[in-house]
């Protein structure tokens, strides 16, 4: 094909058909030109300009310089597509991840005469190569690099989205799976943003690197309920790993992954994930480099985006997903002293040494409860002191929750004092400290906790306004409410029209109601202001159970006491934790009776709660039949 036949076909004479292809066309219209270059394209029409010594001739054919080779698969079929549809071919060179070998590309293209190179640079910082192609005239577009008008796909959007699509399904605590580039920081970036935005901060203890492992021994404990990958093949490791050990994707984790375009069509492990828009991108900076070669006015706007393929890997956290338990009252630092004899007026005794634990009955319930398989948060009040800290690290390792344990400027944390006799006898003192600052706005604050909860653990070691308000919002959330009515002189009616169940002991009994009547009657009396079950502990006696449907007593087990001041929180945590799995109120009752037994073969509240593997091998060897 001749430039005659050329200017024929174009309808425009030679010359004009020359200054076009010879980029000398600043006189022509834009539309003139790119009707004359479509025709060329077309013909496949080489100027003779293209093999001459000059460097503005059109050559139809563009450079691409990647990083190195690996980069291809993404990039390839985008640009070529593009580079046809715009009557161009496409030349690629390999830079190797070296400044010098991508010099000597830019030198082979510049002698090939390429019209226009897209150029992913070895180093941002190193770009002195590009002097040579502005001497040649050749206009170039950089990508996927940290330069100055570079073009890059938005990874911060991904990881934006990413983070967005879990929290959407309510997460809150999110982990970021990564490697080391720098896309996957931007990724991770995009996701704190998000998380930013809707009042989370990104724990950097939350990310991990490919590079050191799989965060699979964090699953146990539920630290984080959601996980943002930024490589299909780490996330399907993970899935898979994950199902080794019986962990199942989306119930105790929640999972969003990006995924190449190649790896679309996997259908297993199926995961949510955001494909990254490769052809697309590569389509626009294709268009971008031929809309400056051929000197077009608009450049062609941007088209790629993330779409989440599925909600498959995606459900509501594990955490509420199970009905949780809220334990509200006073948190303590339990100091424990040991005697032959407990102190009494005009005697005064020695100890030989002090031991101190975490405590108060909101810890001890909430704790047992953990202890027998159950998800837990707390409400309550600690000081700005050192015995916080203690308290705050020690409840992570058992609560879900520990969003609902308020720190008090100013306060100091309550402290139990609890003297212990060589049979196992006690009596306890207590300061009550930052438990007195617990309000019902603190309670409103938390209303969150009652939404996705099942049973309320309330004493009355705190303010009274705050357990009204409590009562108020269990039974706004359907909640069953216990109540353990400790250093409690009487239940206003504002408090008992909210109890369910009643769990004192009995000098706590006749305290609440006093007079001489026996204690079947001041059940009775308590079931006729609106309460569905008394239970009262008797220590040593075991403990009687009055209810409209159930009146009975059971007995206690038989061990060597050595500390009761746990055994009542020991008895309430274990009889929930019972109820919550489907026993009936006498089977859970008889088996809190164990609990609150084994609790005082050892030392200490918090430290003698049993676990659910001991308790129910001790109830499985005395009462074979007690349990499902």
């Amino acid at each position: 094909m001749t430039i005659n036949e050329i200017a024929e076909l174009a309808g425009v004479s030679v010359s004009t058909v020359s200054k076009i292809m010879n980029g000398k066309d600043s006189s022509i219209s834009a539309e003139t030109r790119e009707h004359v270059l479509r025709i060329a394209k077309e013909y496949h029409y080489k100027p003779y300009a293209s093999v001459m010594t000059s460097y503005s001739g059109r050559s139809l054919c563009i450079g691409v310089i990647l990083r190195n080779a690996e980069n291809i698969r993404h990039y390839a079929e985008g640009i070529l597509t593009a580079a046809a549809d715009n009557g161009y071919s496409v030349i690629f060179r390999e830079s190797r991840q070296s400044l010098e070998q991508e010099l000597k590309n830019i030198t082979a293209l510049v002698n090939l005469r390429v019209d226009g190179i897209l150029w992913e640079p070895v180093s941002p910082d190193e770009l002195s190569a590009s002097a040579q192609l502005k001497r040649a005239g050749i206009p170039y577009v950089f990508f996927n690099a940290a330069c100055e008008h570079a073009f890059n796909i938005d990874f911060e959007k991904a990881g934006y989205l990413a983070a967005k699509a879990l929290i959407q399904a309510g997460h809150t605590e999110i982990a970021c799976l990564l490697c080391h580039e720098r896309n996957a920081e931007l990724f991770c970036s995009g996701c704190r943003q998000y998380l930013f935005e809707h009042g989370i901060v990104l724990d950097d203890s939350l990310i991990f690197y490919e590079e050191d492992g799989l965060p699979i021994n964090r699953l146990a404990s539920h630290v984080f309920s959601g996980i943002v990958v930024f490589r299909y093949s780490a996330a399907v490791h993970l899935a898979q790993s994950m199902e080794s050990l019986h962990y199942t994707i989306p119930c105790d984790l929640s999972l969003v992954c990006l995924k190449e375009e190649t790896e679309a069509g996997h259908a297993y492990p199926q995961l949510s994930s955001l494909t990254i828009p490769y052809t697309a991108f590569c389509r626009r900076i294709t268009d971008t480099l031929v809309h400056i070669m051929e000197k077009k006015e608009a450049l062609p706007p941007e088209e790629e985006h993330f779409q989440l393929d599925s909600l498959y890997s995606i459900d509501i956290p594990y955490q509420s997903r199970i009905k949780k338990v809220i334990s509200l009252g006073s948190i303590n630092i339990d100091n424990y002293m040991n005697f032959k004899e407990l102190p009494h007026t005009g005697k005064t005794v020695t100890s030989p040494a002090s031991v101190i634990h975490p405590g108060g009955k909101c810890i001890n319930e909430a704790v047992g409860l953990a202890k027998l398989g159950h998800t837990v948060c707390a409400i309550g009040c600690v000081g700005d002191d050192a015995d916080a800290d203690m308290l705050y690290e020690y409840t992570k390792a058992y609560l879900s929750d520990i969003s609902g344990i308020q720190r008090r400027k100013g306060q100091k944390t309550g402290q139990a004092y609890i003297f212990v006799q060589e049979d196992g006898n006690s009596m306890i003192s207590i300061m009550s400290g930052a438990n007195n600052a617990l309000t019902a706005s603190d309670i409103e604050a938390n209303e969150h906790l009652f939404s996705n909860s099942s049973f309320c653990l309330m004493q009355t070691e705190v303010p009274m306004e705050a357990l009204i308000k409590a009562g108020e919002l269990a039974k706004k959330n359907n909640l069953i409410t216990v109540l353990k009515p400790s250093a409690c002189s009487v239940l206003p009616p504002e408090l008992v029209k909210f109890i369910d169940i009643l769990v004192p002991n009995l000098d706590e009994l006749n305290e609440i109601c006093p007079g001489s009547g026996t204690m079947e009657e001041k059940a009775d009396l308590l079931l006729s202001h609106g309460i569905q079950t008394v239970i009262v502990t008797l220590g040593a006696e075991g403990c009687y159970i009055h209810s409209h449907k159930l009146t009975c007593s059971l007995p206690a087990i038989n061990v060597v006491s050595v500390d009761s001041s746990g055994a009542g929180d020991a008895f309430i945590c274990a009889l929930v934790a019972y109820l919550l799995y489907g026993y009936d109120m006498l089977s859970a009752a008889k088996i809190a009776t164990c609990a609150a037994g084994l609790s005082t073969t050892r030392q200490g509240t918090t430290t003698a709660l049993v676990d659910r593997a001991t308790l129910e091998t001790y109830v499985q060897r005395i009462a074979p039949g007690l349990l499902h």
